[in-house]
């Protein structure tokens, strides 16, 4: 089944999953070309994939100051263009020696050679929990802060104001992604050249290249963009996918914005203009969340502006074993009778990630009194990440909420033979 159909674009994100769509745009209204990426000085024996103009996936290797551990850093450039300038250009990922992920969001300096990034995953729910935060498009002052400039091969800079260098691995670990980059600007009336406004549709994919099982996990990937809940329907190809969405965009932004438009043309009182509210934003993008060993985590995350306040946002989160190219949903992961415990196990580990106090209801922080177990999860190497939307357990400021719970908790839980390592917690029993 595939959910895109279910649901007009104001209401796409108020879903779980939250389905999203992403492809080549074979059209004439996309802005989009290919360049070569930088030569690989030491790599000859592979080709580097070619990327988008713009746009990228690298991984990064270092030490962050003051621990002991190297971390591997999952950076994209999502493009160059922005449509909404609160969106980050450069996001990232990586995760700790206990596999706990950590999500970057930044941009790059005005002559792109350098990144300007902060940590959003280190305190802003907590913050916003105790009074702290106000606004959470607002960076926190304590947020660690990532001044980096590329270097040949590598990054080097400062995380909160200390040294550091990362080396860029060339090849990645893992999977290795060609990045597309795509842009559509919508008309609002196409027999109206006087309209000013226009909607935009913006899509960035990630596609796997020289991977093992290429065919089955590119598919799979496909299906997670398309929004389908089961493995054995067919997939479309990626540029079927654009097509559709870019077709059901158009279609709702012209049906809500030309009577507006038609109203205000008549109202000669110029009260009535409607223009801003009409610039309508949609945006999906396959971001890397683990890629190591056996084991690749992706998000699709889509953000949605059709008028109001502020727009939508929300990532849906998908597992994938390399070995086979499968997909490792909540099912393939967990035990059939693993849910009343990891109901606790979520009010557990949520309290620390909201900073409420143990003996405190979660209902005074959270819209529940239990955690609700959400099949919206995916793996790190130490562990199993529940992701929940934007209102979905809390209010709006409390933005997306992830939490991470550790293998070590989840002994006789899982499904014994995922890709992982050798964790006692999933060791076949």
């Amino acid at each position: 089944m595939n959910l895109l159909s279910r649901f007009r674009p104001a209401s796409l994100l108020r879903q779980l999953p939250a389905p999203l769509a992403l492809g080549l745009l074979l059209l004439s209204a996309c802005n989009s070309g290919t360049e070569q990426s930088g030569a690989a000085t030491d790599t000859a024996v592979l080709p580097e994939p070619t990327d988008d103009a713009g746009s990228w996936y690298r991984q990064y290797r270092g030490l962050l100051p003051g621990t002991t551990d190297s971390v591997t850093l999952h950076l994209q450039r999502l493009s160059a263009e922005s449509g909404d300038i609160r969106m980050a250009r450069i996001v990232g990922f990586y995760a700790d020696a206990s596999g706990r992920p950590y999500e970057l969001g930044g941009d790059t300096g005005s002559k792109g050679d350098s990144l300007i990034l902060r940590d959003l995953s280190k305190g802003l729910a907590a913050a916003v929990a105790s009074g702290d935060a106000d606004d959470e498009d607002e960076p926190l002052e304590t947020d660690p802060q990532w001044l980096l400039k590329e270097d040949a091969n590598q990054l080097t800079g400062t995380y909160n104001g200390q040294p550091t260098r990362l080396r860029r691995l060339r090849p990645s670990t893992g999977v290795r992604f060609a990045a597309r980059n795509f842009v559509a600007d919508v008309v609002p009336r196409p027999d109206h050249p006087e309209d000013s406004i226009r909607g935009r549709r913006v899509m960035h994919a990630l596609v796997p290249f020289m991977a093992p099982n290429q065919e089955l996990l590119a598919s799979n990937i496909r299906r997670g963009l398309h929004g389908d809940t089961v493995d054995t329907a067919p997939v479309p190809a990626l540029d079927s996918i654009w097509r559709e969405q870019l077709r059901a965009f158009t279609k709702d932004y012209r049906a809500d914005a030309g009577p507006l438009l038609a109203a205000a043309a008549k109202d000669k009182s110029e009260e009535y203009r409607p223009s801003e509210s009409l610039a309508y934003e949609q945006e999906v993008n396959t971001y890397v969340l683990w890629n190591e060993g056996d084991l690749l985590s992706m998000g699709f995350f889509g953000y949605d502006y059709s008028g109001g306040a502020h727009g939508l946002y929300g990532t849906y989160v998908q597992s994938f074993d390399t070995r086979t190219g499968k997909s490792l949903r909540y099912d393939d992961i967990f035990l059939a009778s693993a849910k009343p415990k990891m109901e606790k196990l979520l009010g557990q580990y949520v309290r620390p990630t909201l900073g409420i106090d143990a003996a405190a209801p979660l209902s005074k922080t959270l819209q529940v009194k239990t955690l609700p177990v959400t099949r919206n999860v995916y793996l790190t190497s130490g562990g199993a990440v529940f992701v929940y939307l934007p209102y979905e357990i809390a209010a709006y400021v409390y933005g997306q909420i992830s939490v991470f719970v550790p293998f070590s908790a989840m002994d006789g839980l899982l499904k014994p033979g995922l890709p992982v390592g050798s964790n006692p917690a999933l060791a076949t029993r």
